[in-house]
Parts: C-alpha cells; structure tokens; sequence
C-alpha cells in the first residue's frame, strides 16, 4: 500500500486557520483514504508522497534526502509573500530572507495545492509552472461543526453571558488590522443595542501586524463588544450558533477556514467583496465594502425574518456544496494523479529519513 507522510507544525500555533485547515485535511485523508493509502503524521521517513503542510527550515533541509529516494513531494501553499506582509511586522532585511525563503520552498516542490483558486496564478508569476500547482479548497467536518437545536442555543446563550433575544453579530480570527478589526468596532460602537463577539488573539504575539493599536482597543473596548481570546475548536461551535449573523470584514483572506465552520452552522455570512471569494462561495454569503454597507445587511438581518431565513438556507447550501465526499475525491484524484501516472517507484513501507 503507497504511504503519505503528513509533515506540520501548524497545530503548535493556536488560533491560526492553517492549523484548523492541517487537522480537517489530515482527519478527511487518514479516515476516507485508509484502504488506499497509509498516512503517517511527522514521521521521519521518505514515504511515496511527502506532504509538507507547512515550510519549516527542516523539511527544507532534508528534502535532498528525499528526492534520492524518490518521494513525490507536495507543499501546501497557505500564504504568499504579499499576504504575509499584512499579517506580521518583521526587520526587513529578515522580511527579505524570509519571502525569499517561501518561494524557494515552493519551488522546490514537485506539486503545490492551494485553497485559494486565486494563488495558482500569482505562483506561476513567481516562475512556477501552472501544471505543478492544484486547487483543493479547504474542508470543515460536520460532527465538529454543526446545527444545535434551540434549546441547546438558549443553554449556549447562558454559558457565554449572552441575553436571551440579544442579537449576536460574531467575528472570528486573529487579532490582525487586515481582518478589519477597526472597522467591527466603529460599527459596534454606532449599534450599541446589537452584542459584538470577536473569537480570537495574537496567535504571534508582538510580531503581529498592528500590535500595540489593537491590543488599546482590548483594554478598552465598547460596552457591547466581546473579546474572547483564543478559544478550542468546540468552542467556536457554539459560538456560531448563537450568532445571527458571521461577520467578517477583513480586507485579505485565502479561504478562511471560519467561514465553513460557520456554514455548518447554517449561520448568514456577511463578507468584505474581495475578489476571491465570488470564485469560491458563490451566492452563499452577503457582501459589502463599506461600514454603513455592513451596518445596514446587520439592521435587514435583525429586523427581517425571511431575509435571515434566507441567508441561513444559503449558508445550508455552502455546506453541502463543500461536503465531505466531494473534497475527498478530489484529494483521491490528486495523489492517484500524482503517484501513478508520473510512474513514481512505490517505496516499500517507507525508507527512514536521516
């Protein structure tokens, strides 16, 4: 049986959404792939398929190693240089090294798979060749993230210090000034009646783009905003069910990870129209630029029962379109591509990486 060697250390960074998307693809692959393939998690072995989720130096180091043994290996592409530049403030002779560092690591791959349908060009203008690269858009399993009845609602609503028929306007993501953090709170300071969650931190630190501005608004911040910090998984699925409405107003994203956990919930989303996302939701979200745009979709949804009954059956139907069975066959399709018909030698049981 052909080995998969899953290689990451996305899940040591809480609060991230590279993490959430590692575990979802690992848990999907390990579980509908287990008769087709054997996948080994961080081990050090050169399996049929090296799967690097993340470019840590050491993966880099050892992919000569690798090559010799003639592995097949695929980076996931979660970020680029000019989307990291939003998100962390570094030196920049280290900014330099670094984004010259990620398009080494990209190129150095056989295959790269990105969620974002929008990358595969921008890598092939770093002198990628296109049919290296494939889109697999993100998954997010249902027996994680899912519907809870009413009661379990009003139950939720208790335990998070929510009023009973307060509406809930739920952000979620790290605590970044390209996640439109400002403008969450302009908007919840000018509807002081609706409560505002935000579900997230500095998953790095000081190093965070805009660090000092937003860490003066959690000190401070408006009456009706709520500041959860980095919570689990579990959490947040709660969290999507008691909000009426997901809202995220960030100015750059790939395929945010909160957006399928909140479909599941069949939660409306409310999105900045950033160019990537009509490629990969379609008409299952709402879309505006402006604040008084967002204030006036929150105002419809809050006072409009069909609307948000509505919004809530386009969410339903952004689950099913990202189901299980369809994401997988396309992980299936991948790797039998990837392994079988470039005729890779099957290595038997895997040869130890030194």
């Amino acid at each position: 049986m052909p080995t998969i060697n899953m290689l990451s250390s996305a899940d040591k960074v809480k609060g991230q959404g590279v993490g959430s998307a590692y575990l979802e693809q690992l848990d999907l692959v390990t579980k509908g792939l287990d008769e087709r393939y054997a996948v080994e998690v961080n081990k050090r072995m050169c399996a049929d398929i090296m799967h690097y989720h993340t470019i840590d130096l050491d993966h880099y180091l050892t992919l000569p190693i690798v090559k010799a043994k003639k592995s097949v290996t695929v980076g996931a592409v979660h970020f680029l240089p000019e989307t990291v530049d939003g998100s962390l403030e570094l030196p920049s002779v280290a900014k330099k090294v670094f984004y010259k560092y990620i398009i080494a690591f990209y190129k150095s791959m056989d295959y790269l798979v990105t969620v974002n349908p929008n990358f595969v060009d921008k890598l092939e203008a770093y002198g990628i060749p296109k049919n290296k690269i494939a889109y697999i858009p993100n998954y997010v399993s249902k027996e994680k993230f899912y519907k809870m009845s009413d009661t379990q609602k009003l139950e939720v609503r208790k335990k998070h210090n929510i009023e009973e028929g307060k509406f809930v306007v739920l952000c979620a993501g790290q605590l970044q000034v390209r996640k439109g953090i400002f403008d969450f709170i302009e908007i919840a300071k000018a509807m002081p009646d609706i409560q505002f969650i935000w579900a997230g931190g500095f998953s790095f630190g000081n190093i965070t783009s805009g660090y000092k501005e937003v860490k003066a608004i959690l000190e401070n911040p408006p009456s009706n905003v709520k500041f959860t910090g980095i919570v689990e998984r579990e959490v947040m699925n709660e969290l999507y069910n008691v909000a009426d409405v997901m809202f995220l107003p960030s100015y750059s994203e790939l395929f945010p990870m909160i957006i399928l956990e909140a479909m599941n919930c069949n939660t409306p989303i409310l999105l900045r129209d950033l160019d990537i996302y009509p490629r990969i939701l379609f008409d299952f979200y709402l879309k505006g630029n402006t604040n008084k745009e967002f204030m006036d979709y929150i105002i419809k949804l809050k006072d409009n029962q069909q609307f948000r009954q509505e919004c809530m059956n386009k969410s339903l139907d952004g689950s099913n379109f990202y189901s299980k069975e369809n994401i997988l066959t396309m992980w299936q399709d991948f790797y039998n591509e990837i392994l079988y018909t470039h005729k890779r030698p099957v290595l038997a049981g895997g040869e130890a990486a030194t």
